[in-house]
């Protein structure tokens, strides 16, 4: 065997929870030790070790991708009543990404994974669309009221300065619902550097959308410092490279989307992109185990992950002993991406290089050999009947891996 790649600094390993974590550990077991000597920081965010912790463990791990700048991170339960019954934990503790995400600023990117026999629900598309979400406010920390009968109703804001701002709503004649929510001009600048620069080092077009024609003050807050940050920081880099910039409405953005051939990242608000992240999955790929996930943050933070969740229904069937064919290639990306991003910004050739080798390992393994799991064969053109269990695919890649070394 080849002398393994050597590291200068460590990533930042943020271990998770069930399925996820057995092949978290099946994928660093056999195909990065054996190449890599490895450097991490490991932090273990299972969800009992989070509870033990009170949390703590998380924030730990956030501050360690500030020192570090480049992650790595397995999917983690988000506890409901139902698993803080089942896990036996104190209470429902936040989830873990939106904490690693407000405490780096962070955007998340999820791109899909283009594979020769998989192919997009939309038959224009041919490249990647990389939705960028940006994960804060909207109708996720909005404020929602129930009255009863006719009513009045106010939004009152007092300025810390002791200026007070107030919006009157129509007179409502019945009973109904009211819901009010915000945003923070710093959020959304971060927000827009993190998708410019993201997109600039990609070498892809950005596209932002909202709605300033209905949503005049919030929308439109969002698009003025789009252009803002775009004019003064951005233009001349990407006129430099070759890029650009397009504001669209909403709908219209929708309508381009699905008659591209793709190729550019797409920023949306956060609803917009809870929403367009998903549709670009399942018309695109069909799996979440096929799309990547990377939190970037203006300053350069950069923490990669799979898409999907920790897989539930496997992970019981794996403790009663059953074979199961999860799909790991999200996972295997994930490293892929941070030893990449390690070894470009530690100026490791041999580490990059491994990284996208890595990646054709998996593409082979699917696109050729035509070994997949289940969720991958049913999405294939042509079908495939046999189906390969997670030891089984990740024991292709690594055979195909070792003929790329």
């Amino acid at each position: 065997m080849a002398e393994k790649i050597a590291m200068d600094k460590p990533i930042v390993e943020i271990d998770g929870d069930e399925m996820a974590r057995v092949m978290w550990a099946l994928v660093k077991e056999q195909l990065i030790l054996p190449y890599v000597d490895l450097k991490t920081e490991y932090y273990d965010l299972h969800v009992k070790r989070r509870d033990e912790t009170n949390d703590k463990v998380t924030v730990e791990a956030a501050e360690a991708i500030k020192r570090w700048r480049v992650g790595v991170k397995c999917a983690t339960i988000t506890p409901n009543a139902e698993r803080v019954k089942e896990y036996g934990l104190k209470k429902e503790w936040k989830s873990p990404n939106a904490t690693i995400r407000n405490m780096l600023d962070g955007t998340i990117f999820r791109a899909p994974i283009i594979l020769g026999n998989v192919l997009p629900a939309v038959r224009f598309w041919k490249k990647p669309i990389v939705v960028a979400r940006h994960a804060f406010g909207d109708i996720y920390d909005g404020v929602g009221v129930r009255f009863d009968c006719a009513a009045d109703a106010e939004v009152v804001i007092r300025q810390s300065d002791g200026k007070e701002l107030r919006a009157r709503f129509p007179s409502f004649k019945g009973a109904g619902v009211l819901q009010g929510i915000y945003n923070l001009d710093a959020s959304i600048e971060s927000f827009a550097r993190a998708s410019f620069r993201y997109a600039l080092e990609n070498r892809m077009d950005l596209w932002f959308a909202a709605k300033d024609t209905i949503s005049k003050v919030y929308d439109g807050q969002f698009k003025a410092i789009f252009q803002k940050i775009y004019e003064e920081e951005f233009k001349a880099k990407y006129e430099k490279a070759g890029l650009s910039y397009q504001y669209f409405l909403i709908d219209d953005a929708v309508a381009r989307v699905v008659r591209s051939e793709g190729g550019f990242v797409w920023a949306c608000k956060n609803f917009d992109g809870d929403v367009f992240s998903d549709f670009v999955a399942t018309a695109y790929v069909g799996s979440l185990a096929l799309m990547t996930s990377a939190l970037f943050s203006p300053k350069g933070h950069f923490l990669a992950e799979a898409a999907h969740g920790t897989v539930q229904k496997h992970y019981y069937r794996h403790l009663k002993g059953e074979k199961t064919s999860t799909n790991p290639t999200a996972i295997i990306f994930a490293w892929a991406a941070t030893l990449k991003r390690r070894g470009e910004l530690d100026g490791i050739k041999e580490l990059a290089e491994f990284a996208s080798k890595l990646e054709t390992a998996v593409k082979l393994t699917i696109e050729r050999d035509r070994i997949m799991t289940v969720d991958v064969a049913k999405v294939s053109e042509p079908p495939v009947k046999g189906i390969a269990t997670t030891e089984e695919f990740i024991t292709s890649v690594k055979r195909n891996l070792e003929k790329l070394s």
